[in-house]
């Protein structure tokens, strides 16, 4: 089994991704595009990546240097060096990167997507009408990334925690077992496997955290420039609550999708090796999410503009096939939309644009199995 891996993207996730595989005995290509290419430029300059043992006098994990063994600004280069094709990126940037992407694509490649947020469904339509129909390619998506990490100095990293494991599931989820062989040894964490790639949009543990506590907050967000801790000081009693009863829409559109969710607070618990009693505890006590100051400080930032559009959009259009009613998902989405000046219900994921338009329940989870 081949330990090269490409790693197309260069923000803190790919970053991060590049360190913890070297440091995990992987080879990695790194690739970042023009325009997004500095931090690449740093690495050369230094020589590697560094993860911090400490930033702000906390402790961190996983600390270390280490050299990457390829960086490239040039795409075809990138997915040439490896079969395991790993995009750590935005969910707004998986549609162009692979668009420019698949004429160098081959037969037999996985392409990983983290967090997926149902990329793979959009991905595959865009292979079909771009005119690569018979290209055998497995895709891949991931509920999230495996750290919680920021880039804080130039090829400098603050790795704050690492998830226990990393649920994935393949499109057509037949493939999973055969992706996870793959991926697992370049891997630094567990893959477990999940249903479908429906299944791993639905658990995405940002679903209800960043879009709804960012939207009921966005006045001391943006008063105070974002400047305190965003899941300490950010979630209350009452947001709880709220944020309670947006998770119960998310476990009854699983239900009506035959689909058993696994609830935000077990799904914490297990991810992050805590053993808390409620998400309001969570998010006040957990050590991984609580060592940096640093929170959204505008509507524009990625909790509303990537988690409202790429998590909440799909998760009320599958509520509208199935009938289930999501009133704080949509209503979430209405404040969101008056907040950029901008329709997420279109501009979202919709189940248009992951080819799922027409069809029903059945056909859909047909589909991806």
């Amino acid at each position: 089994m081949s330990n090269r891996v490409s790693i197309i993207g260069s923000g803190n996730a790919g970053l991060t991704a590049a360190y913890h595989f070297s440091l995990h005995g992987a080879k990695v290509c790194l690739y970042g595009a023009v325009g997004f290419d500095q931090p690449l430029t740093d690495i050369e300059q230094r020589g590697g990546i560094e993860a911090l043992s400490a930033f702000n006098d906390v402790p961190l994990a996983y600390a270390g240097f280490q050299a990457i063994d390829a960086i490239s600004r040039d795409l075809a280069e990138t997915v040439a060096y490896s079969d395991l094709l790993i995009l750590p990126v935005p969910s707004f940037a998986q549609e162009p990167l692979f668009i420019e992407m698949l004429p160098h694509l081959r037969d037999g490649q996985v392409v990983m997507l983290m967090p997926g947020n149902y990329g793979s469904l959009v991905l595959n339509r865009i292979k079909a009408e771009q005119g690569y129909g018979d290209l055998d390619i497995t895709f891949v998506d991931a509920i999230s990334i495996p750290w919680a990490t920021r880039i804080v100095g130039p090829a400098e990293l603050a790795i704050l925690g690492m998830k226990e494991f990393l649920p994935v599931a393949a499109f057509p989820a037949s493939k999973t077992d055969e992706a996870i062989a793959k991926l697992q040894p370049v891997m630094p964490l567990p893959l477990k496997k999940l249903d479908n790639v429906i299944n791993a949009g639905l658990e995405n543990i940002n679903f209800g955290g960043h879009p709804l506590l960012t939207t009921l907050s966005m006045g001391l967000l943006e008063n105070f420039d974002g400047q305190f801790n965003y899941y300490k000081d950010c979630c209350s009693i009452s947001t709880a609550k709220a944020a309670a009863v947006m998770e119960g829409e998310r476990i009854q559109i699983g239900k009506a999708l035959g689909l058993e969710l696994i609830p935000e607070l077990d799904a914490m618990n297990a991810l992050y090796a805590m053993q808390c009693e409620n998400v309001y505890e969570v998010n006040r006590t957990s050590e991984t999410h609580g060592k940096l100051n640093s929170a959204p400080n505008s509507a524009s930032n990625r909790y509303i503009t990537e988690d409202a559009a790429y998590l909440l959009v799909p998760c009320y259009e599958l509520g509208q096939l199935t009938g289930v009613n999501t009133p704080l998902v949509t209503s979430c989405l209405h404040i969101d939309n008056a907040y950029n000046d901008t329709d997420y219900f279109k501009e979202g994921r919709t189940l248009e644009k992951m080819g799922l338009a027409d069809m029903s329940v059945k056909e859909i989870m047909d589909f991806v199995a």
